[in-house]
């Protein structure tokens, strides 16, 4: 993901934290934790553009209107304040939880979560390497040696073509990259994908779903700008998401998600060498783009994942604004 991207998508975060706040602090007590990544997520949102500033207040109230109506503890605290609101580190997505703000009452521990996204909806930006064990990291199953007899190779000449250059090799350079290297890389991991499968039935799609979506229930909030709409998206997989607050009850019922237990296709998307889909029961289909992260040759590519279906019982909505 560029830079610009990254900037943008704090500065959503930002936005949403703020109109979190300035909707529910004339009623309650309402704290801003001042942490690091408040700073940085600030900083982008104060250094972007008037233009762009507008737009992303516009699409966090758009937000902040459809979670209020699922979440009553957010307006009715029932005496358990303050209300605290902060933003996560990033290295919190690497063990699993990806929101990216939370809202905390601590008396009754009640939380949830919100993750940001500003124009795009990938889930994880996970690597591939001649070292990266994707089956320990992904699924606490270690990927088999016919793995890594198949991709080490490709990424060690990849390697060695980087250090020959001294760092100034770029994937411009190759004009097959795509034959040469994505193409083998995406068969050796959907080969080792369908293997760990067959070893362990029922247990790697429910494992590959909560590697992407985390553990935790979470609010997904995706700005489109060119739209002026905001699309919120429930992932209640545990329960923990629309409970009520001293009587109060969200005027929709969201329901819990049922998780995968079967792949039913996984394969490369039609007329696509670098982007494979995985099909599951349950309504989950997942998108995974592969890619170098970097104009310069370096021994890894990079995930784009995508969740491009998902159970029919998800409450969505769209918000214009």
């Amino acid at each position: 993901m560029g830079n610009v991207q990254v900037k943008n998508g704090k500065a959503f975060e930002y936005a949403c934290l703020e109109s979190l706040y300035e909707s529910l602090s004339p009623a309650q007590y309402v704290s801003i934790e001042d942490t690091p990544q408040l700073v940085t997520a600030r900083d982008a949102f104060m250094t972007a553009s008037d233009e762009l500033r507008v737009k992303l207040r516009s699409a966090a109230n758009a937000a902040t209107r459809m979670i209020t109506r699922l979440e009553p503890q957010l307006e009715y605290p029932d005496r358990n304040t303050p209300l605290f609101l902060s933003i996560q580190a990033d290295s919190q997505g690497q063990l699993g939880d990806v929101r990216d703000v939370l809202c905390i009452r601590k008396q009754n521990q009640w939380e949830i979560g919100l993750s940001c996204k500003h124009n795009h909806r990938a889930v994880k930006h996970s690597r591939l390497s001649a070292t990266i064990d994707f089956g320990a990291d992904w699924f606490d199953i270690p990927c088999s040696s016919t793995y890594f007899d198949a991709v080490t190779p490709l990424f060690e000449e990849l390697r060695t073509v980087r250090e020959s250059s001294g760092g100034t090799a770029k994937w411009s350079d190759y004009t097959d990259k795509v034959e040469r290297f994505y193409v083998p890389v995406l068969n050796a991991f959907m080969d080792e994908l369908k293997r760990i499968d067959v070893a362990n039935p029922h247990m790697i799609p429910e494992r590959l779903i909560r590697y992407l979506v985390g553990r935790n229930d979470f609010y997904k909030v995706i700005t489109n700008n060119a739209k002026k709409t905001t699309l919120v998206e429930a992932i209640n997989i545990t329960g923990t998401l629309n409970r009520s607050s001293k009587g109060v009850r969200s005027v929709v019922n969201i329901a819990r998600l049922r998780l995968p237990r079967r792949f039913h296709n996984i394969d490369f998307k039609i007329n696509s060498g670098t982007t494979i889909e995985v099909v599951c029961d349950e309504g989950w289909t997942v998108s995974m783009r592969l890619h170098n992260a970097s104009t310069w040759i370096e021994p890894s590519l990079k995930f784009d994942v995508n969740l491009i279906s998902l159970p029919n019982t998800i409450h969505a909505q769209v918000e214009p604004w």
